[in-house]
């Protein structure tokens, strides 16, 4: 059997599990399956952990991180800026404005990519469009921006010039660099403005 219906099932039965665990909400035009299993496959939905952190040093106004872990996860470490909304209550009707907002990326994240793979189908489900997964999640978010590794003498000058982005964002987000070289710039503070989009008068929810 090849690696990619391995992968497919992999991926269904997580999906399938998610939907088992997670409460009915309310039905909404959900996409065709055709296209649903384009975008699964497509890997223009996820982003690395150097273009978010890149994003919010600029504090891009068009981008949602969304934490789908525990709020006992979140409250333990979060990336700056980010907003908790559990994978349990992802399809709860009050979240729905903050999901679909106008001229906004929703990028989700969690440990590693699973619970965010899953918030993802579940969303993608309901017809959201620019919807994200942080790929790797907080461990990649840590390896790579928190506590960035040197490259050996014999890499790239790419690879050096990575690492160079990934200790400037080490000092901006306070990981292992922030005690060797002061910060210059303020901390992103945990706000959301929801952008909310015109609804028809006698619409339906989400």
């Amino acid at each position: 059997m090849s690696k990619r219906y391995i992968l497919l099932a992999v991926v269904f039965i997580g999906s399938a599990f998610g939907l088992v665990v997670l409460p009915d909400k309310h039905d909404t035009k959900q996409i065709p399956a055709e296209k649903f299993l384009i975008e699964i496959y497509n890997p223009a939905r996820f982003l690395s952990t150097h273009q978010i952190a890149k994003r919010l040093i600029e504090r891009d106004p068009s981008i949602f991180l969304v934490d789908v872990r525990t709020p006992s996860e979140f409250e333990e470490y979060s990336i700056p800026g980010a907003f908790n909304i559990p994978l349990e209550h992802i399809l709860d009707e009050e979240w729905v404005d903050y999901l679909s907002q106008d001229g906004v990326d929703v990028v989700l994240y969690s440990n590693g990519n699973i619970y965010a793979d899953q918030a993802w189908m579940l969303i993608a489900q309901q017809g959201i469009k620019n919807l994200y997964i942080m790929k790797g999640g907080v461990n990649q978010w840590f390896s790579t921006i928190i506590q960035p590794v040197e490259p050996p003498e014999t890499a790239s000058s790419e690879a050096f010039d990575l690492y160079a982005f990934e200790k400037a964002a080490s000092i901006y987000f306070g990981g292992s660099f922030a005690n060797i070289e002061s910060a210059t710039t303020t901390p992103i503070k945990k706000t959301v403005v929801v952008r909310k989009k015109k609804k028809k008068a006698a619409e339906g929810g989400c």
